[in-house]
């Protein structure tokens, strides 16, 4: 199945904790990246007091089911070192499954697609690199359409 998810990381050497935990996620038999975006740096969204995170997106091929990638994720996140005590905190890794193929799956601690992708500029930039003509389930938009609609986040 092809995924897409994003990361982020606003603490510590951001850009070795983004380094690490693609290495970690791609070392899985059941996952082959086929894709990263550019490492982007931007404002924290959310909760603004905190330091600037640096953001990508990974284009996967995966043979998980959309709970095992999110459990692998919460899992590489955790090795990582984060602590989750605030909501939009600081964190030393954030990763996030934004899609999965056409699906769309609402259930207690798993939204797919990711109900944050039309309102967070950040993660439509790194989509757009990856598949701007991919069409989100929900919204019936290619990610560049949504990406050109929306006001500067």
């Amino acid at each position: 199945m092809i995924c897409y998810l994003g990361l982020g990381s606003n603490l510590g050497d951001r850009k070795d904790f983004i380094n690490r935990a693609i290495s970690r996620l791609v070392s899985q038999p059941e996952i082959v990246m086929l894709k990263c975006s550019s490492i982007i740096e931007t404002k924290a969204f959310g909760k603004i007091d905190q330091p600037d995170f640096l953001n990508c997106a990974l284009k996967i091929d995966t043979s998980l089911t959309p709970s095992e990638l999110l459990e692998l994720c919460l899992k590489t996140e955790k090795n990582l070192g984060r602590i989750r005590y605030e909501k939009w905190g600081p964190r030393t890794i954030d990763i996030d499954v934004l899609l999965y193929e056409d699906k769309i799956i609402e259930k207690e601690g798993l939204s797919i697609p990711h109900p944050g992708i039309a309102k967070r500029k950040f993660v439509l930039d790194s989509l757009n690199e990856l598949c701007p003509d991919y069409v989100h389930p929900v919204l019936g938009k290619r990610i560049a359409e949504i990406l050109s609609e929306m006001s500067v986040i």
